[in-house]
């Protein structure tokens, strides 16, 4: 069934065409990532599905009874706790609660009862705590008041609400610009598990190659869509554009030959006539198709003389702010070759680290080397914030290097795709990824040997992040990474240092692992750290009773789920099965008929995956 149909649609900024007559199908269960150019209209797009802006002609046309879920613009704040502006999100809920509490008749009671069960009310806290928690706020934070968390953390708090209400479509636009590695993880693993359609706007690629089942590729006002995930996506547009670019070289071969003669022979009266049927001929010829190939974005980190190894290390060491440490017993080494990813949640330390290994920091205790000549690039998404807005790129940089020349500080520039005319250009005027590839320029000025990058693709475009992987493949320094983009570590690095607890400890595994790890935390089964799972003690009866109580539980609460689920299930097949049925309702509503029974049998099947799971995770216990 069509969750969401967009015909002839046409949108326009300022007089400019974002769409122009764009046509796309969504249906249920679909999974589609939304990609283009930055300022083609991904987000403008979004905006018009969820309402917020009227399209100059078209019309967007949502399924019968069809719930949207997407992420408000501002974050939520004020006294209420994170559980409560969760909560808060389920509308039907909270008016049948409140309804509830009014003591109505008691048919009318029962009726309300009835549909609380129904939407699985009484679950409703465990599952919006399971989804703060996936998103990095354990159970004390979910008790807190939003107004004392930032902008950053808020924003999760929005994510939350928008995969609480389990909507039939769900709009996100950047999910993971405000989430670290082991969230983006977590979502991603929740999106694979979602039941509903998505449209989701990413320069995560990993996110866009697990996560969809077909890309929206949004170019010169038109949606085209292409079946599979983003490899997929840039393979057959890669042959498309191979066939059209060959196509164009035909024509042009055959339009060159064709007004040859035409030339040759116009004036002459025996070809005259041969030379109007060539003109004929010439007018028939399809037009040259443009090709539209983006400028390839290409980043270069400039070369660092080679330091004998090692260039620092930490023994005994920790770390703070003039308080309790945050970081304890750091034994470290870095090497001039080294590519090491921090892995950790956010609050863990991995900035601290950072800090530390760029000298911003000084360790207490123990004993550390740092080699004299070593020269360190520091890379975070705050600075952005110190950027003098009425300067340029180019006044930034001959700041950083007053001794060098013009030519020079162009030149520095230009490694990262600020070229003449960016160069000059305000900072005001620059977008996100145009100031993210200033600080990668003023990073890297002087040849740093080691490189430490905080997030640095937040704002960089899926080309730009690609640029980023192929630089750092061919930098010959040490590189440490903080980063939520899994794409990133894979290519990137090749040792993980898990920063939690208080300590840093190297990972014996690969991302991988770490995914499989986290999983089985969330599940409550790990007892590990670092390389692999700690010997559980043993228990005796009364302590395995209470461990295994949150599985029996759960086996309970999943076929209570399932009771309810066959219930309407079987109502609705029964309604769907009398010719009644037709007469008295709209086709809207036989059509979400048959959407519910589709999302109803999808949840089934999760369910029984999980019932089966839990059973033998409690057999095992």
């Amino acid at each position: 069934m069509t969750v969401l149909a967009l015909r002839d649609l046409t949108i326009r900024i300022a007089g400019r065409p974002l769409l122009d007559g764009a046509n796309l199908q969504i249906d249920t269960g679909r999974k589609v990532g939304l990609v283009g150019r930055n300022g083609a209209g991904k987000s403008t797009l979004l905006r018009a599905i969820t309402g917020e802006l009227q399209p100059d002609g078209g019309e967007i046309r949502l399924a019968a009874r069809a719930r949207l879920g997407h992420v408000a613009q501002e974050a939520p704040g004020g006294d209420d706790s994170l559980l409560d502006i969760v909560l808060a999100a389920d509308t039907e809920r909270a008016a049948l609660l409140a309804e509830a509490d009014a003591h109505p008749d008691p048919a009318r009671l029962a009726e309300i009862h009835d549909r609380l069960i129904a939407i699985r009310a009484d679950s409703a806290p465990a599952r919006a705590g399971a989804i703060l928690s996936g998103l990095g706020f354990d159970a004390a934070a979910q008790a807190r008041p939003s107004r004392e968390f930032s902008g950053g953390w808020r924003m999760r708090v929005a994510l939350a609400r928008a995969l609480f209400v389990e909507p039939d479509l769900l709009l996100l636009d950047e999910p993971t610009n405000h989430l670290d590695l082991e969230a983006t993880i977590w979502l991603e693993a929740w999106l694979q598990r979602f039941p509903g359609a998505a449209i989701v706007v990413s320069h995560d690629r990993g996110l866009l190659e697990r996560c969809v089942d077909s890309i929206a590729h949004l170019d010169r006002a038109q949606i085209t869509l292409y079946q599979g995930n983003f490899a997929n996506f840039v393979r057959i547009r890669a042959e498309r554009m191979a066939q059209q670019a060959a196509q164009n070289a035909r024509i042009a071969a055959e339009r060159a030959h064709i007004q040859s003669f035409v030339d040759r022979f116009r004036a002459k009266a025996t070809k005259a006539r041969q030379a109007q049927s060539r003109l004929k001929a010439l007018e028939r010829l399809p037009p040259i198709e443009a090709v539209v190939e983006d400028h390839p974005v290409r980043f270069a980190f400039p070369a660092p003389e080679e330091l004998a190894p090692p260039i620092l290390s930490f023994t005994g060491c920790s770390v703070g702010y003039g308080g309790a440490p945050i970081l304890r017993d750091l034994n470290l080494r870095l090497d001039q070759d080294d590519r090491i990813a921090l892995l950790g949640a956010n609050g863990n330390g991995k900035s601290t680290l950072a800090k530390l290994i760029a000298g911003r920091l000084q360790p207490e205790g123990g004993t550390h080397f740092r080699t004299r000549s070593l020269r360190v690039g520091y890379f975070a998404q705050h600075q952005a914030e110190e950027l003098d807005p009425a300067g340029t790129p180019l006044t930034h940089m001959q700041r950083a290097l007053p001794k060098a020349t013009e030519t020079a500080c162009r030149a520095q520039l230009a490694r990262f795709g600020l070229d003449a005319d960016r160069a000059d250009n305000r900072i005001t005027a620059l977008s996100g990824g145009e100031k993210a590839r200033l600080l990668l320029a003023l990073t890297t000025r002087d040849a740093p040997q080691l490189l430490i990058l905080d997030e640095p693709t937040n704002h960089l475009d899926i080309d730009a992040r690609e640029a980023l992987v192929k630089a750092l493949a061919d930098f010959p320094g040490a590189v440490v990474l903080i980063t939520h983009d899994p794409h990133l570590v894979e290519l990137v690095a090749d040792r993980l240092w898990l920063v939690a607890d208080g300590a840093v400890t190297p990972f014996d595994g690969d991302l991988d692992d770490y995914r499989a790890l986290l999983a089985e935390r969330a599940r409550g089964g790990a007892r590990g750290e670092a390389g692999g799972a700690r010997a559980e003690a043993r228990r005796d009866r009364a302590g395995s009773r209470t461990a295994t109580a949150p599985l029996r539980a759960r086996i309970k609460e999943i076929e209570a789920r399932l009771g309810t689920l066959a219930k309407e299930d079987a109502l609705i097949e029964k309604r769907l099965a009398d010719p009644a049925t037709y007469a008295r309702f709209k086709p809207e509503d036989i059509a979400w008929a048959n959407t519910r029974r589709v999302a109803i049998a999808k949840a089934v099947a999760m369910l029984e995956e999980e019932w089966l799971e839990v059973s033998a995770r409690l057999e095992a216990a």
